[in-house]
């Protein structure tokens, strides 16, 4: 892996359960990937506008101060207009149950998704939460308010 100066990858430890024996354990597919690729345990057809949970059964435990965010492959959105329809999934860190992908098929044609298939990506990253103070006033910049939309 090329890295700059002094730059590592920082890793942790993410504990991962198979729910079913059949449930592929994610992985990184090159050396600086992001996220891991999560894959179907089970064959379904989605039609065009259709979209379905997917199960991977798997379930994984998040350290405290984490979540999982659940993203699309940019591979099916290209070729087959396949995409992730709450993307991205957020993962909080006590949630323990199946990992499941929402697939939406925005293409022309029906997808077909087979067992075993890569069908998202899982990344995992650090969480801050934010104190709210409620203020009359906000400070300025020289945006402001320009730009929306």
């Amino acid at each position: 892996m090329k890295r700059g100066r002094g730059e590592r990858m920082t890793t942790m430890t993410l504990k991962i359960k198979r729910l079913t024996p059949d449930a592929v354990i994610p992985r990184y597919a090159h050396p600086d990937d992001s996220g891991l690729d999560l894959c179907s345990i089970e064959d379904r057809v989605l039609q065009p506008g259709d979209w379905a949970r997917i199960r991977t059964g798997l379930a994984i435990a998040l350290p405290e101060g984490t979540e999982a965010q659940i993203r699309p492959r940019s591979g099916l959105a290209l070729r087959h207009g396949v995409s992730v329809l709450n993307t991205p999934g957020t993962i909080d860190a006590d949630y323990r149950g199946e990992v499941g992908i929402i697939l939406i098929n925005l293409g022309k044609d029906p997808f077909v998704v087979k067992r075993g298939d890569r069908i998202a990506q899982l990344t995992v990253n650090k969480v801050f939460q934010a104190h709210l103070e409620v203020a009359a006033d906000l400070p300025g910049t020289a945006r402001n308010v320009g730009g929306f939309g």
